[in-house]
């Protein structure tokens, strides 16, 4: 099974919840990934879902653009 690396991770904080945004690596491929979740009674993180996004240029660039139009 393969094992998945964190690299590097950021999160925003709303009530609750989180938004983290991440760079993951699996073997020797690195990818974006975007995760929704919140915060259990005793303080951890419960993660509900979340997208992988190919560390793409092209891919990022149209991502943002259509977020930042929205």
């Amino acid at each position: 099974m393969p094992e998945f690396v964190t690299i590097k991770a950021e999160e925003v904080k709303y009530g609750n919840n989180f938004i983290e945004v991440s760079r993951k690596k699996v073997d020797d491929n690195e990818f974006l990934m975007v995760s929704k979740g919140y915060y259990a009674q005793d303080g951890s993180k419960r993660y509900k879902g979340g997208v992988g996004i190919p560390d793409r240029d092209e891919v990022k660039k149209f991502i943002s653009e259509k977020l930042l139009q929205m």
